[in-house]
């Protein structure tokens, strides 16, 4: 293909190829030039011009396809543009003469259309250049066109559309002709040419001014004509030129000059009045429909109309929104009067009325909805209010006239029923779309919404009634603050109006349709609504017998109130079952009998309200059956059967009860039925076995009555289809933006569509179709549905022999009759056997014996020879499930055998489709069966039927069914890919492109082979990019496809390719393609636009978007105008168009897209996604005022302010986005909080700017909640509102305490509103509601007052007791303390609330087991009725509750303030404060000490609770909150002391806690554990301590000895595990241990022994916990007597040196790790435990003591050599022991030998950081007061001491290393001058003199020295002025013997003395104490 990429054709490779590629070469080479021409210099372009003319004009010759001709003719177009033009005339000649040529062969047909095509495509480049020719050019095309076929009409309108788009006004002579040829090609019987001609005629309009002024008349009626018998293409096409022409009619301002004839102004009426005579009467006209009007038959066919309704959307549209808005009330009146009775035929039957209110129901919704802005909406649902209300009026006036014939047989009344129920329809969708920002309308009180709406709920008509009912729902869905007061008018106005049958049936409608709203509701309703509407309904069910004239109402009244109650789920209706199942049980005879007896009495209408009611309660049991699923345990289904077979008896008993008592009881007893089969689809078929023949008789009756006239396949047919094999159907099937209005065509005539009065029952259901009006088919139609789908579950459950003898009944009764009800017979029978056999192959059953097959397979085979193509569809499904159930090889083989047979032989279309998909569905349920020989078959055969070009039918059908094969053959299918793919090209190369279905067959087939190939089209091998070229190419002849569905296929197939081979997909072209098409008007195209962008931006977001914006500003043209890419970016343009869809996969897909692009981009595009979403925000800041609730009026100063922060700046631009919607502007805020997130995450500094600017505006922020903390606020938002408050104060972004202040009086207005408990709230919600909102309101308290405690920690004050002074609050000057004392002021009221809202989580936490003993009336702010949903409230917020408890008890010391105020507390409402409800009466008021006690457990009860049994869902928040609530109560002495005397307690504790160490990995909570741990042992200890104490005091007199041992271990020294404290202790530190450093663990390393291994460094939070263990480690033995601590010493020991060697690593500058100064801390606590002195304990301890510092000892490397462990680190641990232990542990001569030889080794170590630390290690040690510790030290380590110093002394030190080493030695020196005896002193003293004297300078040196030679004589001078005075002899006698030293010091003290006298203010000498001071403090750690 590459050959194929150069200016001009390459002959020579071209003639080489065979035909099939000739084409794809040619194809290619035309893609490549029409990118190449455009990239080309002009004068390269006019050197090869000719040539390439040539060889263009030479393919004209060669039958090029259609794809080859649009671009062949494409080329030529911009070639002329760009070269020169003088040979263009003889091109267009050499067309002309193509087309004029006489030859009529259908060779060369494909040269005829291409001339077409040329020189459409030459006139639109080249324009007004070519005006001379084009009255011939036109007159030889229009004469062409009179014998031309469909293709050749199809072509030349559509070259005539692009002449006259070239030519504009140039081309008026012509204009005449051409509207007359479009006019006859508008009504063709090809649909793709009439398409055509409606294009070629919506250009001509733009410069045929006759056609929107004196022809408007026949263009309209020409349209309406065209619809007719039309599809949806033709409707889209055809209504977008007649809006397009009304529209023009009515704006255009007619320039006088022109018009030569006279224009005629045409008014916004007269236009109205021409759309309504199509609507109402179709093509017929004015005249000829009178006749027949007369006769009262003709009736406008649905085409018509539904193609006259799109019409007038896009005459709006084109208007524009402005427009509508001015011309809104004359627009709403006209629409409305379409279903009034001025117009009887348009509502003569209620088919055509149901269906004519559809369509006006889809214009308002269409208009409204997709061109208002919210402010428009709002003042055009109070134009529809206003309808209403004048439509009541008039039925008023006659309800009110006395004479009832009047009343009922009124015109009036039934007129107005069809306008109401459009205008109210569109006033529940208008307010559910506006959602909150519909509050002020409703608020408004001159508007009147409410009333008006509720006013027409007791209108005759029940349609009327539904209506308003359903628009009551969507106000509740909109705004559920109106859910419980529109509930409870309706409930308090069908008691009051009980005898008023319009009222009981109005009002119990609305009730049910606000049930239905419960669900869309978060918050629900109060919890007693329940028990009114099931006592009401009780009570109408009851009171029905009463009265005659209101049984039927009542009942249907009763059960529909109960069966909307069922929706409210288990949690409400678990306490109305018992009444349920009674009402249920005495609806149906109890026997058989009592059945009999009843037929025999009453009479017709008795029969009416019995099956009425019968088949309410049946609808009542199935509505508890699908929605409260978990109250159905098996007493339940028991109770519920007994009523079943009753039930079944009477449908058995229907037919003779209607021969008794007449027709009157048809339509009861068909509801009746389809209530029964619905209820039993949904139970379990084994509990009504011993029913299932008779169900099945009634069943066959049903599917084989006599008296159905009506086939309605495509309701009943669909569901039993697979869905991909729609999509080979009718296009109605599809999705398309006309769904709603398309419906009513794909029934067929004689059917009505889905509408609310045929179902009432269904007003609570939700709607499958997203949020319109519910839409259930008539009951006729319902209970075929039905019956097909009980047939399937029954037919699978009964024997054999019966199957058998159903099915054989079945297929005779299709037998037996003729003509069209054997149709509608064949119909039913198939589809109850798809569903039986779909049924069987879902739950794996088998199909039985093989005489079943024969009955199945006679009945498969007719329907796959039907001429109904969805029945066809259906039986190739049911032919694949037969095959599945059936199960066995041989046959599966003889069916696909049957197939080919048949397709050999048959020459029809309707077997040739029905076996080919036969085939492909056998193979989707079966790949199994494909041996490659069955395989090769197939393929040949459907191959063969692809290329029947006589029926574009079987083309689309073998290759859906080849896709099909190809799907499911898998790697089988390689061996067939590459001729399978030259098949596709091929066809997509020639099939004409009016045939669009065979090209979306085409499309599903490329799909599949690219699916097929998969990553291997990644390869570079010839094959493979041979391959992927053809797919690649494949692709671009869909993308040129005019049909939209063809173009989606083209899309899915790059989107596929991308997926697997994404180097070789341009993503430029690709995402060009997708932008262009983003805003197409078909919705499979948008959605396959986006399910590609989204998978794009997963991968390549940023790329995405930059070619999104260079396309934009490249090609101008190309974009259509809704998607503004150029300004705001592909994400801008995303934004936009999620604004205007409705579809709601596609807004999914579009939030998907944006998130991913946002998650990608937004760290690095900040501020242009900032702006994005303030531009969404700031658009609607114009809307401020309208959504302005009232509650805000006190705000106004705050207002302004707070709009001004949307629009700052932005005044004088205007906006990219106009009037987003609510739930726009909800998704931008949603954007904001993702990109806060995710610069969260990113760690980047725009977090901090952004937030700081952001906080500036913090007036706003306060302008913004305080709205939210007002009465009428919805708790969910108040909750909310809290959050932010308390996030507020706690980030910490505010400092002035008058900030502070502010926002804290939101949270204490809240906190008044709470403090009433779970009854003063709002009663609007259900009671869970409330519930929220208290904790959040407490959380966020809790939130506050812990941050504020931290605070005030961390500025070291000490924590105030509960008593604040006034004048503490007055005097806080900083915002640490400002806060607490904020606090402190609610502290009383917040901690009685805090632990009544513990104790009711501690109560709901409780297993169900203990459900018995939970309060009955529920908790302090929960009910028991909402317990269930109040739990998941709790769980949000117990755990900071707790903390924040946890520190209050903390705070107070566990000190019960002054009893009589707890008392007083006690008697308050809602006051579990002390715990002491559990005594029955409430004058036991318990100690100060109970209290305490009770707390403590609560706050300890909940947290081991909580982190026994950690679920997978607790948060980090909960878990750490709990940790630090434990350890705050931990803090003070007396819950210690609780701890501390029950060992049990702190066992159990200690077990939870190893448990969180063992299930969290997260560092900060294991801490958290350890601290916890740490506490536990403290208070332990303290009790150990007390215990002991309190003994000695207790046996002072006794002797000692006879002491009991307190502690663990007592005398025997035995820890029982599970017993014993210190072992659960120990076994949660040696899982930190081992966790961090695993080579402690003996078993791992595989020796006891001590190994030195490398150490390592651990991480800061390894460390952390590491040195967290040790610290409880060391205080371990305090806890034991002395006998127990003997047994844990070994563990405890080897632990501690262990943390010591593995981590000992060498850091600079000498620092210790912190592992190892925890060590070595530890290791000094645990030598100095007194336990090693106690005499019980001293020798062992000792033994102990003596091999550990042995081991420490064995830690060097024997050698020396290879030193890995730090010396500093062993040493200093060898003087722990020295110096804290008692002495004869380390003076016994073998230990002390080798210390003194590692202290030796260490000072040769030349490394000056070891050596001064050395010197610093022997001090503390020389200093030891015991000689027979320090003496044998001093005596092995002075000379080499005083050695070294002489060393240093000998070469001067350089720098200040060896300074500092030499000012620790003659530390060293001075401590030993200090300890000596008087007779060694002074040799000591005179050895230590001449070396400090020989480091004083002179004067002269001085100045010349080094920093570090000044330090040192500074340093000597110092020591020697301090040595001179404290041994003044010995230091004379130095002097004396040594006149040099003398004269040297001399001369440095007078050189001293002088330098102070100059520089007193800045002496050295005052700087150099301080720096001694700093290194002796360095000294000191030991």
């Amino acid at each position: 293909m590459e050959l194929a990429h150069s200016l001009l054709l390459n002959e020579e490779a071209y003639n080489q190829l065979g035909e099939v590629q000739k084409a794809e070469f040619i194809f290619d080479w035309l893609r490549y030039l029409e990118k190449l021409l455009l990239a080309t210099s002009k004068s390269d372009v006019k050197e090869k011009q000719k040539a390439l003319v040539e060889q263009l004009l030479s393919l004209l010759n060669s039958s090029p396809g259609p794809p080859t001709r649009k671009l062949l003719a494409k080329n030529l177009g911009v070639l002329y543009s760009i070269g020169d033009t003088f040979s263009v005339y003889e091109t267009i000649d050499k067309c002309n003469d193509l087309i004029r040529s006489k030859d009529d062969s259908p060779s060369y047909l494909p040269t005829k259309l291409a001339a077409v095509v040329c020189l459409g495509s030459l006139y639109k480049k080249l324009g007004r250049i070519l005006v001379n020719t084009f009255t011939d050019t036109v007159g030889n095309i229009l004469k062409a066109m009179k014998s031309a076929e469909s293709q050749g009409r199809y072509e030349i309108m559509l070259s005539l559309q692009n002449i006259l788009n070239g030519l504009g006004a140039a081309a008026t002579p012509c204009h005449r002709d051409v509207y007359k040829a479009a006019k006859s090609c508008l009504t063709d019987r090809s649909m793709a040419v009439r398409c055509a001609a409606a294009k070629c005629l919506l250009e001509l309009q733009k410069e045929a001014i006759f056609m929107w002024s004196t022809d408007l008349d026949s263009v309209a009626t020409l349209c309406f004509k065209s619809f007719e018998g039309s599809n949806y293409d033709v409707r889209i096409s055809v209504s977008k030129l007649l809006g397009t022409v009304l529209a023009r009619a009515i704006i255009s301002k007619h320039p006088g000059a022109v018009s030569r004839q006279s224009i005629r102004r045409v008014s916004l009426e007269e236009v109205l009045e021409l759309l309504g005579t199509g609507f109402l009467r179709g093509s017929s006209g004015f005249l000829r429909a009178s006749g027949d009007m007369l006769k009262g038959t003709s009736s406008v066919s649905r085409d018509v109309r539904v193609g006259v309704t799109q019409a007038y959307v896009v005459f709006v549209s084109t208007l524009g929104g402005t427009w509508l808005e001015k011309n809104f009330a004359t627009f709403l009146s006209h629409i409305l009067s379409l279903v009034s009775q001025s117009h009887p035929k348009a509502t003569q039957t209620q088919t055509d009325a149901v269906c004519g209110r559809r369509c006006v129901s889809f214009i308002l919704r269409a208009t409204i909805g997709g061109l208002l802005g919210e402010k428009a909406q709002i003042a055009a649902a109070k134009d529809i209010c206003q309808a209403i209300w004048k439509l009541k009026k008039v039925v008023d006036a006659v309800m009110n006239d006395g004479n009832m014939e009047i009343r009922l047989g009124s015109t009036d009344v039934t007129a107005s029923q069809h306008m109401l129920v459009c205008a109210l329809q569109e006033l529940g969708n208008l307010i559910y779309s506006l959602g909150t920002t519909a509050a002020p309308l409703l608020q408004d009180s001159s508007a009147g919404i409410l009333d008006s709406v509720i006013s027409v709920i007791l209108h005759p008509s029940i349609s009327v009634r539904l209506a308003t009912a359903w628009c009551l729902h969507c106000i509740a869905v909109a705004l559920p603050s109106y859910l419980t007061p529109l509930l409870d008018r309706c409930l308090e106005r069908l008691t009051v109006l009980k005898s008023s049958p319009e009222a009981v049936t109005g009002f119990s409608f609305a009730v049910a349709a606000l049930l239905g709203a419960v669900k869309h509701c978060p918050l629900g309703i109060p919890h007693g609504k329940g028990k009114i509407i099931m006592t009401l309904a009780e009570d109408l069910l009851c009171s029905a017998v009463q009265n005659s004239r209101l049984s039927a109402q009542r009942t249907q009244a009763g059960w529909l109130l109960i069966a909307a109650l069922m929706t409210l789920g288990p949690a409400v209706v678990s306490h109305h079952l018992a009444r349920l199942l009674l009402l249920w049980k005495c609806v149906f005879p109890v026997s058989p009998k009592d059945l009999e007896t009843e037929k025999s009495r009453g009479d017709s209408f008795t029969w009416q309200v019995t099956l009425e009611g019968r088949a309410g309660a049946l609808c009542a049991v199935k509505s508890f059956v699908s929605h409260c699923g978990d109250l159905l345990t098996e007493e339940v289904i028991q109770r519920l059967l007994p009523p079943l077979p009753c039930a079944v008896d009477l449908l058995t008993q229907l037919s003779s009860v209607l021969k008794t008592y007449g027709s009157t009881l048809k339509m009861p007893s068909v509801v009746y039925r389809q209530r029964l089969y619905e209820l039993l689809i949904l139970l379990p078929p084994e509990t009504y076995e011993e029913n299932f023949c008779a169900i099945l008789k009634e069943l066959a009756a049903d599917l084989t009555a006599s008296d159905i006239q009506v086939a309605a396949s495509a309701f009943l047919l669909p569901p039993l289809c697979h869905q991909d094999d729609l999509v080979i159907l009718s296009p109605l099937l599809q999705e398309t933006d006309h769904r709603f209005i398309e419906e009513q065509l794909l029934l067929g005539n004689g059917i009505a569509c889905g509408s609310l009065e045929y179902d009432p029952y269904s007003i609570y259901e939700k709607d499958v179709e997203g949020d319109s009006v519910p839409k259930p088919l008539s009951p006729v139609l319902s209970v075929i549905s039905s019956a097909v789908k009980l047939f399937g579950v029954i037919c699978a459950h009964v024997g054999e022999a019966q199957r058998l003898s159903i099915l054989e009944q079945l297929l005779d009764s299709i037998k037996h009759t003729k003509g069209a009800r054997q149709q509608v017979v064949q119909l039913h029978v198939v589809s109850s056997l798809s569903s039986f056999l779909k049924y069987l192959a879902g739950s794996k059953g088998n199909l039985g014996s093989e005489e079943m097959r024969k009955p199945a397979l006679a009945l498969v085979m007719g329907a796959l020879e039907s001429p109904n193509p969805l029945l066809r569809c259906a039986a190739a499904e049911a032919w694949a499930r037969l095959a599945q159930v059936v199960n066995d090889g041989a046959f599966t083989a003889a069916l696909a055998q049957v197939s080919f047979d048949k397709l050999k032989s048959a020459r029809d279309v309707v077997t040739r489709t029905g076996y080919s998909l036969a085939l492909g569905s056998l193979h989707r349920y079966l790949g199994g069966i494909s041996s490659s020989q069955h395989l090769s078959s197939c393929v040949g055969i459907l191959y063969t039927l692809s290329q029947d070009s006589t029926s574009p039918d079987v083309q689309t059908w073998a290759l859906h069914s080849l896709s099909l094969i190809i799907d499911s053959a898998g790697p089988l299918y390689h061996m067939h890919v590459e001729p399978t793919l030259s098949l596709i090209i091929m066809l997509l190369l020639n099939v004409p492109p009016t045939h669009a279905e065979v090209h979306q067959s085409l499309g599903r087939c490329l799909n599949a082979l690219i699916t097929t190939l998969g990553p291997e089209l990644q390869g570079n091998s010839t094959s493979i990019s041979t391959l992927r070229t053809s797919c690649l190419l494949g692709c671009a002849v869909m993308q040129d496809n005019p049909d939209c569905l063809v173009q989606a296929q083209a899309i899915s197939c790059l989107q596929q390719l991308h997926m697997f081979a994404p180097r070789h997909v341009n993503l430029s072209s690709l995402v060009s393609c997708l932008c262009v098409n983003l805003c197409s008007p078909y919705l499979l195209l948008r959605r396959a636009v986006l399910a590609c962008l989204r998978q794009l931006v997963q991968r390549e977001a940023a790329e995405v978007s930059e070619h999104a914006v260079l396309l934009a500003k490249d090609n101008r043209e190309e974009l259509t105008s809704d998607a503004n890419i150029r300004e705001v970016g592909l994400e801008g343009a995303l934004l936009t168009l999620l604004d205007k869809e409705t579809d709601q996969k596609l807004c999914h897909d579009i939030k998907e897209t944006l998130n991913h692009m946002l998650t990608s981009m937004a760290v690095d595009k900040l501020s242009f996604w900032l702006k994005l979403c303030k531009d969404v925000l700031a658009a609607s800041a114009d809307f401020t005022t309208v959504t302005c609730v009232d509650t805000m009026q006190e705000e106004e100063g705050d207002k302004g302010d707070d709009a001004s922060v949307l629009t700052t700046g932005n005044d004088d631009k205007s906006f990219p986005f106009t009037n987003p919607r609510w739930a726009t502007r909800v998704f931008a805020a949603e954007c904001v909080c993702r990109i806060i997130n995710q610069c969260e995450n990113a760690h980047s500094a725009h977090f901090d700017i952004a937030l700081a600017q952001e906080m500036k505006k913090r007036d706003s922020r306060r302008a913004a909640l305080r709205p939210a903390f007002t009465s009428e606020t919805p708790p969910d938002v108040t909750a909310k509102a809290c959050q932010v408050c308390s996030a507020w104060i706690a980030s910490g972004v505010v400092s002035d305490l008058n900030d502070l202040r502010r926002v804290h009086q939101l949270l204490v207005s809240s906190l008044t509103k709470i403090q009433a408990g779970k009854e003063a709230l709002s009663h609007l919600y259900n009671e869970s509601a409330s519930t929220m909102e208290i904790l959040a309101v407490l959380k966020a308290w809790a939130e506050v007052y812990i941050i504020a405690v931290e605070r005030h920690k961390s500025h070291r004050q000490p924590l105030k007791t509960i008593p604040c002074s006034e004048e503490s609050v007055r005097n806080g000057p900083h915002s640490t303390d400002g806060l607490l004392d904020l606090v402190h002021t609610d502290l009383s009221t917040l901690s009685r609330l805090w632990l009544a809202a513990l104790q009711d989580f501690a109560l709901l936490t409780l297993p169900s087991e203990f459900a018995s003993q939970l309060p009955v009336e529920g908790g302090a702010f929960y009910t028991a009725e909402t317990s269930e949903n109040a739990k998941l409230h709790y769980y949000n917020s117990w755990a900071l509750i707790l903390h924040a408890t946890a520190l209050w008890l903390t705070s107070t010391g566990f000190v019960v303030a002054d009893p009589d105020e707890e008392a007083a507390h006690l008697s308050r409402p809602v006051t579990p404060t002390s715990m002491c409800q559990g005594s029955s009466s409430g004058a036991t008021v318990k100690s100060p000490e109970d209290v305490c006690t009770d707390r403590f457990h609560l706050i300890l009860g909940i947290s081991v609770e909580f982190l026994c049994s950690l679920r997978s869902d607790a948060t980090m928040e909960s878990i750490t909150a709990c940790l630090h609530a434990l350890q705050a109560l931990l803090d003070v002495p007396w819950p210690r002391s609780k701890i501390g005397s029950d060992q049990d307690l702190g066992i159990e504790l200690l077990n939870v806690l190893h448990r969180v160490i063992l299930t969290r990995e997260s560092p900060s909570i294991q801490l958290a554990s350890l601290e916890v741990v740490r506490q536990i042992i403290c208070a332990a200890q303290e009790h150990v301590k007390e215990k002991r104490r309190s003994a000695e005091v207790d046996d002072g007199a006794a002797e000692k000895e006879t002491l009991p041992e307190f502690g663990e271990g007592k005398d025997t020294g035995g820890l029982v595990p599970g017993k014993s404290l210190v072992f659960a202790t120990l076994e949660l530190c040696v899982c930190i241990l081992v966790r961090q450093l695993p080579e402690l663990n003996p078993k791992l390393t595989g020796s006891p022994g001590v190994k030195a291994t490398k150490p390592q460094v651990l991480s800061e939070d390894g460390s952390r916990l590491v040195s967290a263990a040790l610290v409880i480690l060391s205080e371990l033995p305090a806890v034991c007597s002395p006998e127990g601590s003997i047994s844990i010493l070994p563990t405890i020991l080897y632990l501690t040196i262990g943390v010591l060697r593995e981590t000992a690593v060498k850091l600079p500058g000498g620092q210790l790790p912190s592992t190892v100064a925890a060590s070595l801390q530890a290791l000094k606590g645990i030598l100095s435990s007194p336990m090693a002195r106690a005499e019980k304990s001293h020798s062992a301890w000792t033994d102990l003591l003596r091999s550990a510092l042995t081991t420490i000892l064995d830690c060097w490397d024997p050698d020396g050599t290879h030193q890995e462990l730090d010396e500093i680190s062993l040493l200093t641990a060898i003087t722990v022991f020295i110096l804290s232990t008692s002495p004869e542990v380390t003076t016994i001569p073998c230990l002390q030998k080798r210390c003194i030889e590692k202290f030796k080794a260490t000072l040769e170590i030349k490394d000056p950081v070891v050596q001064i630390k050395t010197y610093q290690l022997l001090l503390s040690i020389f200093q030891y007061p015991n000689p027979a510790v320090s003496y044998p030290y001093i005596y092995s380590l002075v000379s080499s001491i005083v050695e070294k110093l002489q060393e240093i002394d000998k070469r001067k030190p350089e720098d200040t290393a060896e300074l500092q080493i030499f000012q620790e030695g003659i530390k060293v020196l001075q401590a030993l001058v200090a300890i000596a005896e008087e007779q060694h002193r002074s040799q000591l003293v005179a050895c230590l003199l001449p070396i400090l004297i020989s480091f004083l300078l002179d004067d002269n040196d001085l100045g010349s020295a080094t920093s570090v030679m000044k330090n040192l004589h500074d340093f000597a001078l110092q020591n020697l002025m301090q040595i001179g005075p404290q041994y003044s002899s010995v230091f004379k006698n130095v002097m004396a013997s040594s006149p040099a030293l003398k004269a040297r010091l001399e001369a440095a003290i007078k050189g001293n003395q002088e330098s102070v006298k100059i520089k007193i203010p800045t002496s050295k000498h005052t700087k150099n104490p301080g720096k001694n001071t700093s290194i002796q403090l360095k000294t000191n750690f030991l």
